[in-house]
Protein backbone atom coordinates (compact mmCIF):
# COMPACT_ATOMS: atom_id res chain seq x y z
CA UNK A 1 0.00 0.00 0.00
CA UNK A 2 1.23 3.46 -0.67
CA UNK A 3 2.12 5.58 1.58
CA UNK A 4 -0.82 8.76 2.18
CA UNK A 5 1.70 11.17 0.52
CA UNK A 6 2.32 9.45 -2.23
CA UNK A 7 -1.63 8.29 -3.11
CA UNK A 8 -1.92 11.36 -5.22
CA UNK A 9 -0.27 11.29 -8.79
CA UNK A 10 0.55 14.80 -8.04
CA UNK A 11 3.15 16.93 -10.45
CA UNK A 12 6.75 16.66 -9.76
CA UNK A 13 8.35 20.65 -9.73
CA UNK A 14 12.02 22.28 -8.96
CA UNK A 15 11.38 25.64 -7.15
CA UNK A 16 14.55 27.78 -8.62
CA UNK A 17 15.37 30.26 -5.79
CA UNK A 18 17.72 33.18 -6.22
CA UNK A 19 20.48 35.40 -3.88
CA UNK A 20 23.48 37.73 -5.27
CA UNK A 21 22.86 36.41 -8.93
CA UNK A 22 23.07 33.29 -7.90
CA UNK A 23 20.28 30.17 -8.63
CA UNK A 24 19.65 27.26 -6.69
CA UNK A 25 16.69 24.50 -7.85
CA UNK A 26 15.78 21.79 -5.87
CA UNK A 27 13.07 19.37 -6.20
CA UNK A 28 9.43 20.40 -4.25
CA UNK A 29 6.37 18.06 -4.01
CA UNK A 30 5.17 20.07 -1.26
CA UNK A 31 3.28 22.50 -3.46
CA UNK A 32 -0.51 23.55 -3.40
CA UNK A 33 -2.51 26.25 -5.35
CA UNK A 34 -4.81 27.86 -2.13
CA UNK A 35 -6.15 30.99 -4.04
CA UNK A 36 -7.71 31.80 -7.13
CA UNK A 37 -7.96 35.23 -6.86
CA UNK A 38 -5.74 36.45 -6.52
CA UNK A 39 -3.63 33.21 -7.20
CA UNK A 40 -1.56 31.99 -4.18
CA UNK A 41 0.84 29.02 -4.05
CA UNK A 42 1.59 27.27 -0.59
CA UNK A 43 5.19 25.52 -1.04
CA UNK A 44 7.16 23.77 1.85
CA UNK A 45 10.84 24.11 1.67
CA UNK A 46 13.20 21.68 3.95
CA UNK A 47 15.20 23.25 6.88
CA UNK A 48 18.97 23.59 6.18
CA UNK A 49 18.82 23.93 2.31
CA UNK A 50 20.17 26.49 0.13
CA UNK A 51 16.72 27.36 -1.51
CA UNK A 52 15.41 27.78 1.95
CA UNK A 53 18.91 30.18 2.51
CA UNK A 54 17.76 31.73 -0.74
CA UNK A 55 14.29 32.57 0.02
CA UNK A 56 15.03 34.14 3.45
CA UNK A 57 16.71 36.57 0.92
CA UNK A 58 14.95 37.03 -1.95
CA UNK A 59 11.54 37.96 -2.45
CA UNK A 60 11.07 35.62 -5.76
CA UNK A 61 11.41 32.64 -6.68
CA UNK A 62 9.96 30.18 -9.72
CA UNK A 63 8.09 27.04 -9.71
CA UNK A 64 9.30 25.10 -12.29
CA UNK A 65 6.52 22.12 -13.28
CA UNK A 66 9.05 19.01 -14.91
CA UNK A 67 7.96 17.10 -17.56
CA UNK A 68 8.29 13.76 -17.78
CA UNK A 69 11.21 13.62 -19.75
CA UNK A 70 12.83 15.57 -16.99
CA UNK A 71 13.07 12.63 -14.44
CA UNK A 72 16.53 12.18 -14.53
CA UNK A 73 17.25 15.71 -12.98
CA UNK A 74 15.34 14.41 -9.99
CA UNK A 75 18.66 12.93 -8.75
CA UNK A 76 20.69 15.59 -8.93
CA UNK A 77 18.37 18.45 -7.74
CA UNK A 78 16.77 16.72 -5.44
CA UNK A 79 18.93 14.11 -3.19
CA UNK A 80 22.07 16.43 -3.27
CA UNK A 81 22.07 20.03 -1.36
CA UNK A 82 23.26 23.19 -3.04
CA UNK A 83 24.82 23.89 -0.05
CA UNK A 84 28.02 21.51 -0.81
CA UNK A 85 26.78 20.99 -4.56
CA UNK A 86 26.92 23.87 -7.34
CA UNK A 87 23.24 22.35 -9.38
CA UNK A 88 23.91 25.60 -11.32
CA UNK A 89 26.98 24.72 -12.65
CA UNK A 90 26.05 20.85 -13.32
CA UNK A 91 22.75 22.20 -15.17
CA UNK A 92 25.00 24.80 -17.31
CA UNK A 93 27.77 22.19 -18.32
CA UNK A 94 24.28 19.91 -19.70
CA UNK A 95 22.90 23.16 -21.78
CA UNK A 96 19.79 22.64 -19.75
CA UNK A 97 19.29 26.53 -18.77
CA UNK A 98 17.55 29.38 -20.76
CA UNK A 99 16.55 32.80 -19.18
CA UNK A 100 12.98 33.53 -19.03
CA UNK A 101 12.20 36.91 -17.51
CA UNK A 102 15.64 37.50 -16.83
CA UNK A 103 16.28 34.80 -14.62
CA UNK A 104 17.82 31.17 -15.17
CA UNK A 105 15.45 28.68 -15.47
CA UNK A 106 15.44 25.00 -16.75
CA UNK A 107 14.99 24.45 -20.57
CA UNK A 108 11.50 22.60 -22.16
CA UNK A 109 9.58 22.47 -18.62
CA UNK A 110 6.30 22.23 -18.60
CA UNK A 111 5.00 25.42 -17.41
CA UNK A 112 6.76 27.92 -15.17
CA UNK A 113 5.41 30.67 -12.58
CA UNK A 114 6.98 33.77 -11.25
CA UNK A 115 6.20 33.81 -7.34
CA UNK A 116 6.73 37.09 -5.15
CA UNK A 117 6.98 35.65 -1.46
CA UNK A 118 4.14 37.04 1.01
CA UNK A 119 4.89 34.69 4.14
CA UNK A 120 7.13 31.79 6.03
CA UNK A 121 6.03 30.10 9.13
CA UNK A 122 8.22 27.48 10.38
CA UNK A 123 6.09 23.85 9.99
CA UNK A 124 8.29 21.10 11.28
CA UNK A 125 10.85 20.07 9.01
CA UNK A 126 9.83 22.61 6.48
CA UNK A 127 9.47 26.29 6.03
CA UNK A 128 5.97 26.92 4.86
CA UNK A 129 6.21 29.69 2.36
CA UNK A 130 2.53 31.63 0.61
CA UNK A 131 3.65 33.12 -2.49
CA UNK A 132 1.38 35.48 -5.01
CA UNK A 133 1.54 34.83 -8.83
CA UNK A 134 3.52 37.25 -10.85
CA UNK A 135 3.28 35.87 -14.40
CA UNK A 136 3.18 31.86 -15.91
CA UNK A 137 4.20 30.48 -19.21
CA UNK A 138 2.53 26.95 -19.99
CA UNK A 139 4.07 24.73 -22.46
CA UNK A 140 3.29 21.48 -22.28
CA UNK A 141 0.83 18.89 -20.42
CA UNK A 142 3.60 15.97 -20.26
CA UNK A 143 4.07 16.70 -16.72
CA UNK A 144 5.97 14.26 -13.87
CA UNK A 145 4.46 12.97 -11.68
CA UNK A 146 5.08 10.83 -8.76
CA UNK A 147 4.14 8.02 -10.77
CA UNK A 148 6.49 7.94 -12.93
CA UNK A 149 9.11 8.34 -9.97
CA UNK A 150 7.84 5.21 -8.43
CA UNK A 151 7.92 3.09 -12.24
CA UNK A 152 11.50 4.68 -12.72
CA UNK A 153 12.37 3.19 -9.01
CA UNK A 154 13.74 7.05 -7.67
CA UNK A 155 11.03 6.75 -5.17
CA UNK A 156 9.23 3.96 -3.11
CA UNK A 157 5.43 4.17 -3.01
Amino acid sequence: MRRPWNLNDTCIYSLATYHNEQVNMNICTYVIPISMKPKWYAIAIYNNTKSLQNMQNSQYCVLQYLQVSQYNLVNHLGKKTGVNYNKHAFLQKRNLIEKWNGLDVLKNTGALVLLKKVNAQQTGDHVLFTFEMVKYASFSDELLTNQVLIDKKIIRA
